[in-house]
């Protein structure tokens, strides 16, 4: 991956963006894609649309959620300790003992406290801990002192910035989506000298952690022929994780391409045939129900888009840091790229026999 590109995905991961919170990473976003699209804009819910005009009529749109989960104060005691509510889904195990940031007068460094095993009985130690049996240490002395830093309100976000593991592993707090937005974004740069007769919406959307919200609105205002979600998925090729319940998808073997009810079965095939040309490894996903992407509701909005899938393969997905492949993330954009080449207004995405 290119320098500049690597650097892109950085700042986007590392741009504090819970659900509700995402115009830091709307920034990073707009700032790159306003050199390669012919219109950017922000809506009313904050997505922020990229459009590359083409010479014909279709619309296609590529979604990547900018949202993160994360934490909300929730009340300051007297001593003050921040108790906390989580911002899209998290595991309470996880959170003992690690940094935070919280985002109020200005960011402050955080710690997240529970009793030490010394002082916990036999039954407490076998046992998971509850979100509301935990709490946050920012060293404040009591509770009018938080207070003039802090508010109900404010949020939290893991402090994990990005760091690479191999050639092409990385490990980062917001791999979830910011792969996405990622790859929506290099598409645009990617296309960027060519005549398309697509005209192409790249869409940084917002809340899908809490709701797929962003892309149902943004697709509403785009009102697409087809539109493809980028988001990631559940690898599993690391201990515990069973391939007969969640299917064969590592790291480093390409983007997954889903199949199912959520997908437009022309839309499919015309990503493996757009994989086949261009020489781009792929996986297939098994997605037999709502995939619970942003494809969920660019799908039905209006009377029904040609919706598509691609998935790329994440370790230790809602952790403080997943892992993922930056060769995966090259090659869903050269995928998307060249579907985009084979699209034009003649393209029938009626499913037939």
């Amino acid at each position: 991956m290119e320098k500049n590109m690597k650097k892109f995905f950085k700042d986007l991961v590392e741009a504090p963006s819970p659900s509700g919170f995402e115009q830091a990473a709307q920034e990073v976003y707009r700032n790159f894609v306003k050199d390669y699209a012919d219109e950017v804009k922000t809506d009313v819910h904050g997505n922020v649309i990229a459009l590359k005009k083409g010479t014909g009529n279709i619309r296609f749109m590529v979604s990547g959620h900018a949202d993160e989960i994360g934490m909300m104060v929730n009340y300051i005691d007297e001593n003050g300790y921040i108790r906390f509510l989580p911002i899209g889904g998290i595991d309470p195990s996880l959170l003992p003992g690690l940094r935070v940031d919280i985002y109020g007068k200005k960011k402050y460094r955080g710690v997240i406290g529970k009793k030490p095993i010394h002082a916990m009985s036999s039954a407490d130690m076998n046992k998971a801990p509850k979100m509301d049996e935990l709490w946050i240490d920012f060293g404040a002395k009591d509770k009018k002192d938080a207070e003039k830093k802090i508010s109900v309100g404010d949020f939290i976000t893991f402090s994990k910035g990005m760091e690479m593991l191999s050639s092409h592993l990385v490990t980062t707090k917001a791999t979830d989506n910011k792969a996405g937005v990622f790859v929506a974004g290099a598409l645009l740069k990617e296309l960027a000298n060519e005549k398309t007769v697509a005209n192409v919406y790249a869409v940084s959307s917002v809340q899908e952690e809490v709701g797929l919200r962003g892309a149902r609105t943004s697709a509403f205002g785009i009102d697409p022929h087809v539109g493809i979600a980028v988001d990631v998925t559940v690898s599993t090729d690391y201990p515990g994780m069973s391939k007969s319940k969640f299917g064969d998808i590592s790291l480093g073997k390409g983007p997954a391409v889903s199949v199912g009810a959520n997908i437009n079965p022309k839309v499919f095939e015309l990503l493996k045939k757009a994989a086949d040309k261009a020489k781009i490894k792929y996986q297939v996903e098994a997605a037999p129900r709502a995939t619970g992407t942003d494809a969920n509701a660019i799908q039905v909005t209006r009377s029904g888009v040609a919706a598509g899938l691609i998935s790329l393969p994440n370790r230790y997905m809602h952790t403080p840091n997943e892992i993922i492949s930056l060769n995966d993330l090259s090659d869903a954009v050269q995928l998307i790229a060249e579907f985009v080449r084979l699209i034009d207004d003649k393209t029938d995405f009626i499913p037939k026999v």
